[in-house]
C-alpha cells in the first residue's frame, strides 16, 4: 500500500494532535474541523477503503467505532451525542485512502440534509 499522510502521522514523521492510541488504533484531531471536537480515528491495519476490508477483518471497524465511543466518554461528551462517518471513494467525500473514521461533536450537528 502506498504512504499516506495518516500512515506518516503514524509514523511520527509529520506532526499531528494524537489523542488516542491503543494496540490496534490511533486518532489525531483534523486539521480542518468541521465541528469543535473532530478527530479521526485510523486503524493501524491498512485498508485503502471500507471496500477493501473483508469479512475476516470486520473487527477492524468495531475497533475504530470502540475506540471513537471511549474517547466520547473519555472527553465528556457521549452522553450529549456525537457523529461517527465513514467516507469511502470519491463520490463518498474521502480524500485519504487509508480507512478512518471521523468523530464529530461539540455542538448540535442537527440532521444530514438531501443528497446533492
Amino acid at each position: 500500500m502506498t504512504d499516506t499522510i495518516f500512515h506518516k502521522i503514524l509514523n511520527r514523521e509529520i506532526p499531528a494532535d494524537i489523542v488516542y492510541e491503543d494496540a490496534y488504533t490511533y486518532a489525531f484531531r483534523d486539521i480542518a474541523p468541521q465541528a469543535p471536537v473532530h478527530v479521526l480515528f485510523v486503524p493501524k491495519q491498512d485498508f485503502a477503503t471500507i471496500n477493501d476490508v473483508p469479512e475476516e477483518s470486520a473487527v477492524v471497524i468495531g475497533r475504530l467505532a470502540t475506540a471513537a465511543a471511549r474517547y466520547a466518554r473519555q472527553q465528556g461528551f457521549a452522553e450529549r451525542g456525537y457523529r461517527v462517518v465513514m467516507n469511502c471513494n470519491g463520490d463518498g467525500g474521502q480524500t485519504v485512502f487509508q480507512i478512518h473514521l471521523h468523530l464529530l461533536a461539540g455542538a448540535p450537528l442537527g440532521h444530514f440534509g438531501t443528497p446533492r
